[in-house]
């Protein structure tokens, strides 16, 4: 995964600043001092869609009673709540207390970006067309190669690659994602190639780079302008956007089950989100504004509060963060790339039994 993102604009605090709320910002909270705050109550008039919610809860009950065990009141609680018409006013009436996230710019506003697993077509032997290789992790902890040195051969002849595509950037992506599906055409056979590690050094934006350069305008970035991008330059130039990130992702092959995440949960879309385990832990159920967009990315101006649940980790998702899975292949990808947009989020808790009343 995934992307690492500075929050445009002036800092809120300073005087004479306009904020921004063309992502979806909201200001209506008041200032946090930390990045969980308990709140007596969500006060949210957006419309509500719960109905994905239960099939990823019903994952978690299948394949992890750890989780299960660990959450087991929060889970019960919102059960009792959905089954009672899950009405945001009466959370303490089943149980449930909240924690507000204070946002990147301590207002409430939670950066919401978006992954996909992606479907690359490959072969298991080089040809003039897929001849671009993935690679297992070779055995290197301190003095692994980074992209430049790989693009250049420094794994050739060991034995790691997995597969050849016909697109560097296409094995890029599914590097950001950390993950992806592999069609091999010569056998018609589909595999999953999970994250396998990676060479330890420091991660580089390729779309902030595009930006620094003049490439693509800031408020134009996304998934599908990388691409575009690409397609409109060689490869040498490719290579060379692509080297300036060091960082380089390894994977590791296996059957094509669902896509699972660091809980090792199989994950819905729309009702997941990758997120920064210190402040919520894996299987933590989240109240969310979700910032809603166009087909070009643009937010409509509204937001739809759903509930999420925390099931997977990435290397750019910190703190104020939450990276919304979408799904799998090119239409779940072309929506991923647009979300760098803004909602409010509220971590359920269960009250202790003196602090909660009776439905």
């Amino acid at each position: 995964m995934k992307k690492a993102l500075v929050v445009m604009g002036c800092v809120v605090a300073l005087a004479g600043c306009v904020r921004p709320t063309d992502r979806g910002q909201q200001y209506v909270d008041g200032r946090f001092e930390s990045i969980l705050t308990p709140v007596p109550h969500v006060v949210s008039d957006s419309p509500r869609d719960f109905s994905l919610f239960n099939d990823q809860l019903a994952e978690v009950k299948a394949k992890s009673p750890s989780l299960v065990a660990k959450h087991q009141a929060v889970y019960q609680r919102l059960q009792a709540w959905l089954d009672a018409g899950g009405n945001v006013e009466a959370l303490a009436d089943f149980g449930l207390g909240v924690d507000q996230m204070g946002g990147g710019d301590d207002f409430g506003n939670v950066m919401f970006t978006g992954y996909f697993s992606p479907v690359i077509e490959m072969r298991h032997q080089p040809d003039a067309l897929f001849r671009y290789p993935v690679y297992a992790k070779p055995f290197c902890d301190d003095d692994c190669p980074d992209r430049k040195a790989i693009y250049d051969g420094a794994l050739d002849g060991l034995g790691l690659e997995l597969g050849y595509s016909a697109s560097l950037i296409d094995n890029f992506i599914m590097e950001v994602q950390g993950s992806g599906f592999v069609h091999f055409g010569d056998n018609d056979q589909l595999e999953y190639f999970a994250y396998g590690g990676k060479n330890g050094h420091p991660y580089v934006s390729i779309g902030k780079v595009l930006i620094e350069n003049g490439e693509v305008p800031r408020e134009k970035m996304s998934l599908k302008a990388i691409k575009d991008w690409v397609a409109a330059h060689g490869e040498e130039e490719v290579r060379e956007l692509l080297e300036q990130n060091p960082s380089y992702v390894f994977f590791t092959p296996k059957a094509a089950d669902p896509v699972s995440g660091t809980a090792g949960i199989p994950l819905k879309a729309g009702a997941s989100v990758a997120a920064d385990r210190r402040y919520l832990p894996m299987g933590s159920v989240l109240l969310a504004e979700v910032p809603q967009l166009d087909e070009q990315g643009n937010w409509t101006g509204e937001h739809v509060l759903k509930l999420l649940m925390a099931l997977d980790t990435g290397g750019a998702v910190k703190e104020n963060h939450l990276d919304l899975y979408h799904g799998m292949g090119n239409d779940a990808g072309e929506r991923a790339g647009h979300y760098k947009h803004f909602g409010r989020v509220w971590k359920l808790e269960a009250l202790a039994p003196q602090l909660a009343s009776q439905p």
